[in-house]
């Protein structure tokens, strides 16, 4: 099955753009165009699309209000936004994730700048290609992680013994964290650390726009930063985030799994600072990022919670600390925040 694409710009220039980038990616082809949120959803029933490009900022209807239209009318297609790197358009790229987007593309004000964007798209359409795979291969995954799951064991770990929480995620992590965090008590009295993968210039908005809806404070992490409960610490983009001797330290080696910030390097950090007194959580996410750590944590005696393949956008992250056998029990977002609250109570 082939990633059908709809591209939905009201510049003519970047549906051109986009188009034609989009063309060149194995098993993608681009069924038609439009140029805002309305003609786009007008065109739906006749081009078919399994995947749509969507800018934020059109006439008629913007892209936040046509993604809310789709996703409550077509919840099968999915939305990769166009988003431009400015403080607004961050914000409203959180929303749009919160809102049910698979992913952003960052938009460069510079026109001369189109490998950049052609490169972004390319790799998000790859990942969307393996999203529309048919669904017996979906079934045959499900069926191997099941399996994987008589292999872990629940443990009698004890949680009043916690004393830090750490969260991994990826694509479609933002809309489960929004989800997770929110429930979260005031006094919480542990730190959360929290490693999404995700560009420079737009953790700052996710962790600003968390921050607004949740009891706890949120921050993004800055070198330094003291270690304090009831503050959840958001890894920058483009920065590796570990915690060491009770502070934030930031560094910018090499990235891990071809990502900066990585959920690795923070939780192996927290699993030397903490011990065994660390609740782990990976959520869902392309690649093996975290699987590592999570190891380390384990080792050390803590605890892994994993989100389940059902209510993942991809089940890489997830799927693979499952099959390394570090996951001591694999939960839907809804139960993984009921049991972070029932430890903390």
């Amino acid at each position: 099955m082939q990633v059908r694409l709809m591209v939905v710009d009201d510049s003519a220039f970047m549906r051109k753009i986009v188009s034609d980038a989009a063309s060149k990616v194995t098993g993608v082809t681009v069924v038609g165009t439009a140029r805002n949120g309305l003609d786009a959803i007008e065109n739906i029933e006749r081009y078919r699309p399994n995947i749509i490009t969507m800018d934020v900022e059109m006439p008629k209807m913007n892209g936040i209000e046509a993604l809310k239209i789709i996703k409550r009318d077509y919840p099968e297609i999915e939305v990769i936004m166009l988003s431009s790197h400015s403080k607004e358009g961050s914000l409203v790229t959180m929303e749009a994730l919160e809102l049910g987007a698979l992913d952003f593309i960052e938009k460069s004000s510079d026109r001369g700048d189109l490998g950049f964007l052609t490169s972004q798209l390319e790799s998000k359409l790859l990942m969307a290609e393996v999203l529309t795979k048919p669904r017996e291969v979906k079934e045959k995954v499900k069926e191997t992680v099941l399996n994987s799951r008589e292999f872990v064991s629940a443990g009698g770990f004890d949680y009043k013994k916690v004393k830090a929480v750490v969260l991994g995620a990826s694509t479609g992590g933002p809309k489960v964290l929004f989800q997770i965090v929110r429930k979260m008590p005031k006094e919480l009295n542990l730190p959360v650390f929290i490693v999404q993968h995700m560009p420079k210039g737009f953790t700052k908005s996710f962790a600003e726009r968390m921050d607004g809806d949740s009891a706890l404070h949120v921050v993004e992490a800055e070198d330094g930063m003291s270690v304090e409960n009831n503050t959840v610490y958001v890894a920058p983009g483009d920065f590796h985030m570990v915690v060491e001797s009770g502070k934030i330290r930031l560094h910018q080696k090499p990235k891990l799994h071809g990502v900066r910030p990585a959920a690795d390097f923070l939780m192996e950090s927290v699993a030397r600072s903490y011990g065994g007194h660390v609740l782990a959580v990976i959520l869902t996410g392309m690649g093996k990022d975290g699987a590592a750590g999570l190891m380390s944590i384990k080792e050390a005696g803590g605890y892994v919670l994993a989100q389940n393949r059902e209510t993942c956008v991809v089940y890489g992250m997830p799927g693979y600390a499952v099959s390394s056998g570090v996951v001591d029990e694999v939960l839907s977002p809804e139960d993984i925040s009921e049991r972070i609250v029932r430890i903390v109570r």
